[in-house]
């Protein structure tokens, strides 16, 4: 029996390497050269013996034992495109664009992120608001009735730069609203993706509530009822409207759209957005096909029918009433388009006004006063309105900002300051991240909205996670932030140095994860994790860090 080599029974491999960074040497070369030789001469001795024995094989074996050769490649392959050659996306700190993609920031060809202009400057290409307020004398009069206390002088933004307390992991998954109580100033509402709402004291930091058995998946939005600050009506991702008592955490519900519970994707609905209309008593929820309901806060239940406000099929994200003139509704949603509706005939296609965008927008707020909306799109744009009453056909200023991702994260919305009587800044979290000492960090951005300027992008070394829930205090120079799991809160650094000096700040960790706190970095964390036990229902541990020069917030400030 001639020998057989047992090479012959395994498949070719072939390895393709990039040219340019893996070139084999010469030695290598003659080496494999070499070995080459030897293969074919064993190959020839080893055809020589088996020409004098001959075995008869089918057609049908033959095939089976010919096997197509394996390729692995050890070439760069692009995370953007998929392509190889080359690489792009997020290395460390530094984001590396692909040559086959325009910019990542303002979506537009011929030059890299890095080098965007709106990148180096948030005002640039920004059309400066003009310092003529109107146009004609029917909309001086209609302004000066939404607005009459405009001040003469615009007054310096008051930016919350320093972290003064934090809840480290308070949630078992992501944050998604934030809401802070009406009358006490030091009680912050939040609502996470597994449907619990959580009450904190942030001023006696220890005291902290969350309540598991309100919904069963995503707390989208939550207002306070006007009449009762002690009850929170909220909107979920289960199709249900509640209504819970913050002192009992008892939740009743007063609508749901699933009562026979999952019947699959496609007939599945889920309550996004939500507003309450204080003069006709009603709590304004829309889902996600397209329809609005309107439930009555006396009755507890719902009245009338749905009205089909946005394209079927499409998910209606935000609902808001003009604060002044609550009968005008703001509604946005996947379709690309913003629309003011007239809440005494709401009907379907009788929106006033159609604000168009080029991709799915986040969020729409009118200002404090009423007579501005402020939009916020998945194009990476921010688009103002300066009046209601003005044309509406096209924005007024449109400035470009990283906030183009959610899939894993809480949507970005931009919101007003509602203590700014100038009703020109906004807060907004950054989804690019930027290099700080070799540190990954995501600000969160304060702009001017009258001149796209950034006033001021606020962060601290030992949060490396982004920041898309971002919610100003109404009253007091407090900024809220959600974090993944986590919440914290902002003070001014002159403030908090005069109020509390040399006190060091209290940070509570939450859960099992705290014996891991030594690092004193709060990152590294889910925003998907599913596991309930990193929740504790104790007080949590109490972790205090010195002020040094380490761990110090750092602000950048615009002079203006």
């Amino acid at each position: 029996m001639a020998p057989q080599t047992r090479g012959n029974s395994f498949p070719r491999v072939v390895i393709e390497r990039d040219n340019d960074s893996e070139e084999s040497s010469s030695d290598e070369e003659m080496e494999n050269e070499d070995v080459e030789e030897t293969e074919d001469e064993n190959e020839d001795e080893v055809e020589e013996a088996t020409s004098e024995v001959k075995i008869e094989v089918d057609a049908g074996v033959a095939k089976k034992l010919q096997k197509s050769p394996i390729n692995i490649s050890l070439k760069k392959v692009c995370k953007v495109c998929k392509r190889t050659g080359h690489e792009a996306g997020f290395k460390g700190a530094t984001y590396i664009d692909c040559p086959m993609k325009p910019c990542f920031l303002c979506k537009l060809p011929g030059h890299t992120t890095i080098a965007c202009p709106h990148r180096v400057a948030t005002e640039y290409g920004v059309i400066p608001a003009s310092h003529k307020r109107t146009h004609n004398s029917l909309e001086y009069v209609l302004e000066r009735q939404l607005r009459p206390k405009i001040p003469k002088i615009k007054p310096a933004f008051v930016i919350p730069d320093e972290v003064n307390c934090a809840v480290v992991r308070y949630h078992s998954r992501r944050v998604t609203c934030l809401e802070f109580h009406p009358t006490n100033n030091n009680i912050l509402l939040s609502g996470d993706k597994k449907g619990q709402l959580g009450v904190w004291d942030f001023e006696k930091v220890h005291e902290k509530t969350v309540y598991g058995n309100i919904h069963s998946c995503i707390l989208n939005h939550m207002k306070f009822n006007p009449r009762n600050d002690g009850t929170v009506y909220g909107a979920s991702s289960d199709g249900t409207v509640s209504c819970i008592d913050l002192e009992t955490g008892i939740s009743s519900s007063l609508m749901n759209l699933n009562p026979n519970g999952w019947q699959g994707g496609k007939t599945w609905r889920m309550l996004y957005g939500l507003d309450i209309n204080s003069d006709k008593g009603l709590v304004l929820v829309a889902d996600n096909f397209g329809y609005m309901y309107s439930v009555d806060m006396r009755s507890n239940s719902k009245v009338g029918e749905a009205v089909l406000i946005h394209k079927k099929g499409s998910k209606v994200v935000g609902l808001h009433c003009n604060p002044l003139q609550p009968d005008l509704l703001l509604s946005c949603g996947n379709d690309h388009f913003a629309r003011i509706w007239d809440m005494r005939r709401v009907e379907a296609r009788t929106s006033l006004y159609e604000l168009s965008h080029k991709r799915v927008v986040n969020s729409a707020y009118f200002s404090p006063s009423g007579s501005k909306i402020l939009t916020t799109s998945q194009d990476n744009r921010l688009r103002i309105w300066d009046s209601i009453f003005g044309n509406l056909d096209s924005p007024s200023r449109e400035i470009v900002h990283s906030h183009d991702f959610s899939r894993h994260l809480t949507p970005f919305r931009a919101e007003w300051d509602p203590k700014d009587p100038s009703e020109s800044l906004v807060v907004i979290g950054r989804y690019i991240s930027e290099n700080y000492d070799g540190v990954a960090l995501h600000p969160i951005d304060f702009i001017d909205i009258s001149t796209g300027q950034l006033a001021a992008e606020v962060m601290d070394p030992n949060i490396t996670t982004i920041s898309p829930v971002n919610k100003l205090h109404p009253r007091d120079d407090v900024l809220a932030s959600g974090n993944s799991r986590s919440i914290f809160i902002w003070r001014p650094k002159e403030k908090s140095e005069l109020v509390r000096p040399r006190e060091e700040k209290k940070i509570i960790i939450c859960g099992r994860s705290e014996k891991k706190s030594s690092s004193k970095k709060f990152k590294g964390e889910s925003d998907d994790s599913d596991d309930d036990n990193t929740f504790s229902k104790a007080k949590g541990k109490n972790l205090k860090y010195k002020k040094n020069s380490k761990s110090n917030s750092w602000t950048r400030k615009t002079k203006r």
